[in-house]
């Protein structure tokens, strides 16, 4: 027989941890779309039917790649529906700092949300849930349901692409000393 005292604290359990998810949810969508309402939409959208769907989730210290898989589904639909994106870029960022270093963050941000915009939809997914989200690569190839192979060389080109763009990036000389981004590991 059930215990539905333990039940419902599973189901407690569940609902805080993905509370907690919510924001890497948000910033996996947003490195998807580069759309702020309709990342929030997707992470909505991938926290409900979590909710709704609870009972499929077979193995609880898999819930990131289950919600990232909830996730990838629903970009999916999206893109069906929709069949062509808008492009925005245009992120104010806020900076309590000097105007010529926030225009080179925002600068920067530019190029690598401009250089991510281009690569193809495969690289853009794999190179934000390894690095940006720190999935493992069996991970990633159950989430969007490819081969580990394939993963490893869409990240590798992805890498490279984006590592090439901004290898050419160089801040705008303020008269003080500016890093300059030379390599990227």
């Amino acid at each position: 027989m059930k215990n539905p005292i333990l039940g419902y604290c599973q189901i407690r359990d569940f609902r805080q941890r993905l509370s907690n998810n919510r924001s890497r949810l948000y910033r996996l969508a947003y490195s998807w779309c580069h759309q702020h309402e309709l990342a929030d939409d997707l992470t909505q959208e991938t926290m409900a039917k979590a909710l709704k769907n609870i009972k499929q989730l077979r193995d609880p210290e898999a819930l990131d790649s289950w919600l990232y898989g909830i996730l990838n589904n629903c970009w999916r639909d999206y893109l069906r529906a929709k069949k062509n994106l808008e492009n925005i870029d245009d992120v104010v960022m806020i900076n309590e700092e000097t105007p010529e270093s926030t225009f080179e963050r925002q600068d920067l941000c530019n190029i690598i949300q401009s250089q991510m915009q281009q690569l193809n939809l495969g690289q853009r997914q794999v190179l934000s849930l390894v690095d940006l989200q720190g999935c493992s690569y069996e991970d990633v190839a159950k989430v969007l349901d490819i081969p580990v192979g394939t993963v490893m060389s869409r990240l590798s080109r992805a890498r490279k692409n984006l590592a090439d763009a901004l290898l050419e990036y160089r801040p705008v000389n303020t008269g003080q000393h500016n890093k300059i981004l030379r390599r990227i590991v």
